[in-house]
């Protein structure tokens, strides 16, 4: 029966979906009112302990990176999260839906990921207003560390 639960938390939990595990310490940057509190609650139901912020002063299993057009340069703030995690780590970068004040074009997001040797594993819808891209450093690169 348990085994049919995990799979159902996986398609009704987002964070499940992302790739979040039990004990993960994720780091959360770009948070501002505008945020999804089901994702950040859910997520914080999977890792089992609350996000840690900006200030985290260790390496991170993952980081949720909230980003607005307005936020600045895509490319810096990917090298910059980059920095924060373990290699082999990733990054969820959430950006606001087509429509939505601080939409980013997907062309941008695909270049800043390239420029900081990211790739995008996966894009999913995780709210009414943000969109998901799970992006993760490329065998490749890390093999070359």
């Amino acid at each position: 029966m348990s085994a049919t639960a995990d799979h159902a938390e996986e398609r009704t939990n987002p964070a499940a979906r992302l790739g979040f595990q039990p004990e993960q310490v994720v780091q959360e940057i770009g948070y501002d009112d505008d945020v999804d509190q089901e994702l950040r609650e859910a997520i914080e139901e999977i890792i089992g302990s609350e996000l840690v912020d900006e200030e985290y002063d260790d390496v991170a299993d993952a980081v949720v990176l909230w980003f607005r057009d307005e936020d600045g340069d895509l490319t810096d703030a990917l090298v910059d999260a980059i920095t924060y995690i373990e290699e082999g780590g990733s990054i969820l970068l959430l950006t606001p839906k087509t429509g939505r004040t601080g939409y980013v074009e997907p062309s941008e997001i695909s270049e800043a990921s390239t420029t900081a040797g990211l790739s995008a594993s996966k894009s999913v819808s995780v709210g009414k207003d943000w969109s998901g891209s799970r992006l993760v450093t490329p065998k490749a690169a890390k093999s070359k560390r």
